[in-house]
């Protein structure tokens, strides 16, 4: 009997660890499609029994390879092994039970499984290194301690032997997304190899212990209990790797359970960490859910500990100083560094990634970085300059406009149609700064802005942070902006670390939340976390009342039933500011100061846009749904790119707007108004 054992190169695997059927699998069928003893012996590496010449199946194996991925050289991807021996066939069988049963999970032709190599060399990382790297990481606290605990039962663990006291040990890691888990991950596999608690199984020459993660989270069901049939198929991905545990090289399993941590107790998902407890023996277990309240984490703790022993480390959002911590070394690593007057921008920067609700952590604060040193990049490409000092000029081209450089009454005077809002915010700056002079407790300076859309409240929002900035009522003055749901998180526990969060990065500024009555239905439903955020910003409110403000802007009606919903909220924002919509001839004046500010133009222009907004039908203005500036920025906006059409395809220079241009943008279906034509029998 000779066998010959097939290892793949596992950086060939991982580019095709989204195929349909992986290499391994591959290569087992289509030998056992011949009639030949045949199994994937694990996720790189396939072996097949037979009578017969070694080198002429060797060679035909080739080619089965290199019929599937024509195009690649497989003779450089992969490595053959040919021994003899009849003791084989029972290991054989072994194997191929096991790969039995993980054909069932791959119907879906879905691996699920995502593998992190590191690529350094094979011999094991020492204990100093590893703890050098850990206590150098930025924040993370509760992990440092948990590697030095490690540290400290490690000569105990091997000296008695027992090292399943330590293997059967699982961690719950409350962590938000794109805030380094994978980091961390990677640290705890190093430390686990570097004390020698797992046992150290290298993965072909030059690789290191991979850290080995379920590639996407297991499904939600819609019901409290999923159906009998294929009641397993949400865990199937991490029941695989939990088989092949034994072949697969794992060092650390990390299983993201967020979308089954409001059903801990589901029966499925107990008959599943079963699964993962018998096999505790081959990898350290890291669940991973997002960051959450103490009490969330300790219920889901509970649950967990039924079956299994587990330890939470939690993983607290970074606070502003630590990403600029952050920032500083990775762009230190560029060979760059930033004068201190240029984080100002930087921060503005990331103050506006955060304000569409969409913060990727980390991974976003590394796209802006990028973004930075390309610009001062192309800023010494062209100034033939090899300048190395990120200035407050640099980091400026970061931030929407550049940062505008009028004085915050200035930009408020400049404001169309809004004598009425400006008289309001003086008055209330006023009151502030006499409160501040006589040394009394500052006023609650939280605000309503109550208004239909487009009336200007985001706008004077911003300006007011500017405003209370220059007259030293704020000390940061920065401008962050939400809607009401981007304070709810996904699952139970979560809202109120999120909501705090994002207070805290306001401290010292304006935090403006629009559509903030979508946080309240007017109900009890206990599922809706809009009420627990109203809970948690009303304490912020309150608890900082002296270095932020908040704003709350929407319809007046649904505020007003917002305040009725919450009294301890009404009385925290003494001050509300009407905001009326635009008058026919204010429209009419935001459009041309917009045109006048960025173009020349016909005169004509100016009567044609006169007229066309004098013709807007009552009914159009007045309603609750007509977006008032944001409608004149819009038709601008088009007025501007059929111009500029138009210009491109003449061959002509400088953009001139033309009455033609104008009127063409207002035959558009979104901006064109006409009557009703009244029906006459007989058409």
């Amino acid at each position: 009997m000779t066998r010959i054992v097939i290892e793949f190169d596992s950086d060939w695997i991982l580019s095709h660890k989204d195929d349909d059927v992986l290499p391994a699998d591959f290569l087992a069928g289509a030998l056992k499609d011949e009639g030949l003893a045949a199994a994937s012996d694990s996720f790189t590496s396939c072996m097949v029994d037979f009578e017969g010449d070694a080198e002429e199946k060797q060679k035909h194996i080739l080619g089965l390879l290199a019929g599937r991925y024509q195009g690649e050289d497989v003779n450089k991807v992969v490595v053959t092994t040919i021994t003899q021996g009849n003791d084989a066939k029972e290991e054989l069988a072994a194997a191929e039970a096991d790969d039995g049963d993980d054909e069932e999970d791959d119907e879906d032709g879905e691996p699920g499984i995502t593998f992190e190599y590191k690529e350094k060399d094979i011999s094991l990382p020492d204990r100093e290194t590893v703890m050098g790297q850990i206590g150098a990481l930025i924040g993370a606290d509760e992990f440092k301690l948990l590697a030095q605990e490690i540290c400290d039962v490690a000569p105990e663990i091997i000296r008695s032997g027992c090292y399943d006291v330590f293997t059967y040990q699982s961690y719950l890691f409350a962590i938000n997304d794109g805030f380094g888990l994978s980091t961390y991950l990677n640290a705890l596999s190093d430390l686990v190899a570097a004390l020698s608690l797992a046992r150290p199984v290298s993965h072909g020459e030059g690789q290191a212990l991979p850290v080995v993660r379920s590639q996407t989270r297991p499904k939600v069901y819609e019901e409290t209990l999923p159906p009998v049939k294929d009641s397993m198929e949400p865990f199937d991905d991490v029941l695989r790797i939990v088989r092949n545990g034994s072949r697969t090289m794992i060092n650390v399993l990390c299983v993201d359970i967020s979308e089954w941590m409001n059903d801990t107790e589901n029966r499925y998902f107990k008959e599943f960490l079963r699964a993962v407890e018998g096999a505790m023996n081959k990898f350290i277990v890291v669940f991973r859910i997002p960051f959450v309240e103490k009490d969330v984490l300790e219920a889901i703790r509970c649950s967990l500990f039924d079956l299994i022993s587990v330890r939470p480390v939690t993983f607290p959002p970074m606070t502003k100083e630590e990403i600029q911590r952050y920032a500083q070394d990775r762009i230190a690593s560029y060979g760059f560094k930033v004068k201190d007057n240029a984080w100002e921008y930087f921060h503005l920067r990331i103050s506006e990634e955060k304000s569409d609700g969409k913060f990727y952590g980390l991974n976003t604060v590394q796209k802006v970085i990028r973004e930075l040193l390309y610009r001062k990049h192309l800023t010494n490409a062209r100034s033939k300059s090899g300048d190395a000092v990120i200035w407050k000029k640099d980091a400026k081209t970061l931030v929407a406009g550049g940062g505008d450089e009028l004085s915050g009454t200035k930009m408020l005077d400049s404001l169309v149609g809004s004598e009425k809002i400006k008289e309001r915010i003086e008055e209330i700056i006023a009151q502030i700064e006499l409160a501040l002079k006589s040394k009394e407790e500052r006023p609650c300076i939280h605000m309503r802005f109550l208004g239909n859309p487009g009336t200007g409240k985001t706008t004077v929002a911003r300006i007011i942070g500017k405003i209370l900035k220059e007259r030293g009522v704020l000390r940061v003055g920065n401008f962050y902006e939400y809607a009401g749901r981007d304070f709810c998180g996904r699952y139970i526990g979560e809202t109120a670390p999120k909501t705090a969060s994002i207070c805290r990065d306001a401290y010292g500024s304006v935090l403006f939340i629009d559509e903030a009555y979508s946080l309240f239905r007017g109900d009890r439903d206990s599922r809706d976390y809009g009420r627990e955020a109203l809970d948690t910003l009303i304490a912020e409110m309150e608890n900082h009342r002296s270095d932020f403000v908040v704003i709350m802007a929407g319809y007046s009606d649904d505020m007003e039933t917002l305040m009725e919903g919450n009294l301890g909220l009404k009385s925290r924002m003494p001050y509300a500011i009407e905001f009326p919509n635009f008058t026919r001839e204010q429209l009419s004046e935001i459009y041309l100061s917009m045109l006048n500010n960025k173009f020349k133009y016909d005169k004509s222009v100016e009567h044609a846009v006169r007229a066309y907004f004098d013709g807007i039908p009552e009914e159009v203005v007045s309603s609750k749904e007509f977006a008032n500036a944001r409608f004149v920025r819009n038709l601008f906006e088009r007025t501007w790119a059929k111009a500029a059409m138009r210009c491109q395809l003449a061959k002509e220079k400088d953009v001139k707007i033309t009455k033609d241009d104008f009127e063409r943008s207002t035959v558009d279906k979104e901006f064109a108004f006409s009557e009703k034509k009244k029906s006459r029998l007989g058409f």
